[in-house]
């Protein structure tokens, strides 16, 4: 790791340390606000259990800069070494690049966990013992991540060739992991629209009596039925969420990476998730018959209305 003195590249940001600290405390409060309010399902997703790890990761790097730079004037002593002002900067550049590491592979573990939870019922005492699994995961990642950023990635921190009395701005990376994320999974939700419309036109096609057209067609408007619903529910949950994302990402202002990764937008992304999967594997029989269950999700109410045979169920 070579530390770099002046020469920020252009996806970093110059952040004066109280508005950090100020963001960090923010943040913290924000992840510790939301863990209490999804306590019930925090123990039953990866996402909820990652989402506990990263609060406490956020307060214990929000305490440990806080308390440096409460003392950087005098002399603060850690196991022989004298912290100052430079270690402030270098702890928040290490951890904002361990977030951008983190971003991808807590997505991709989170869709496969809402996938194996769709497409299988678990019994109590699997529910009872997947907490164990998800915590040994996250713990997991979170060391192959700093592995990663330590020993295989080109992580050069930057800071400014100044005496630490006189450092009171840090160089911070920013992140475009939540511009890539929502990019990827729009072109794949539309890539999903485009295959499925060209399976079931070739299906009908296919179809040599009126019969099997009726219900090939029928079989279309239940998963359309099905979608439609599963985007109502997801829309009235985050659509002012989505809104400022929107405005967020057009703006000309970057997002730090300290703050990139957070317990609000891994809910967010967990409500998105859940719709794509539910969208993928129309699980709308299985539901309703009490064959599959919907992964927990402490902001969406994903209750569903089917037409089944001669009734409707809820």
């Amino acid at each position: 790791m070579n530390i770099l003195f002046n020469p920020p590249g252009l996806d970093t940001m110059n952040i004066s340390i109280p508005s950090i600290l100020f963001g960090l405390g923010g943040k913290c409060l924000l992840n510790w606000a939301l863990v209490f309010l999804q306590r019930i399902h925090i123990w039953r997703s990866f996402v909820g259990v990652f989402s506990l790890s990263l609060a406490v990761a956020d307060t214990a790097l929000t305490l440990a800069v806080t308390t440096i730079y409460v003392h950087a004037d005098g002399h603060f002593l850690y196991m022989g070494l004298q912290l100052t002002t430079y270690h402030v900067c270098l702890l928040v550049q290490i951890l904002g690049h361990i977030y951008r590491v983190l971003h991808w592979s807590v997505v991709a573990l989170a869709g496969l966990d809402h996938a194996f939870l769709v497409s299988q019922r678990l019994d109590l005492t699997a529910v009872q013992t997947t907490w164990i699994v998800y915590l040994f995961v996250a713990g997991l990642l979170w060391y192959l991540a700093v592995l990663y950023v330590f020993v295989l990635s080109d992580l050069s921190p930057v800071l400014d060739d100044v005496p630490h009395y006189q450092m009171h701005r840090c160089w911070m990376p920013h992140t475009s992991q939540i511009q890539d994320v929502l990019m990827v999974l729009v072109f794949f939700i539309l890539g999903y629209i485009v295959w499925h419309g060209g399976r079931q036109t070739l299906r009908l096609s296919s179809s040599l009596n009126l019969k099997d057209q009726v219900i090939n067609q029928s079989g279309i408007h239940s998963r359309i039925h099905f979608v439609l619903q599963v985007l109502h529910i997801f829309l009235n949950t985050w659509a002012l969420f989505l809104v400022f994302l929107a405005v967020l990402i057009l703006l000309p202002v970057g997002i730090p990476a300290y703050l990139g990764l957070n317990v609000a937008w891994l809910s967010f992304l967990n409500s998105l998730l859940i719709g794509v999967t539910l969208c993928v594997l129309h699980p709308a029989f299985e539901l309703a018959q009490g064959l599959a269950a919907v992964p927990p999700d402490s902001f969406c109410e994903w209750k569903f209305k089917f037409s089944l045979a001669t009734d409707d169920t809820t």
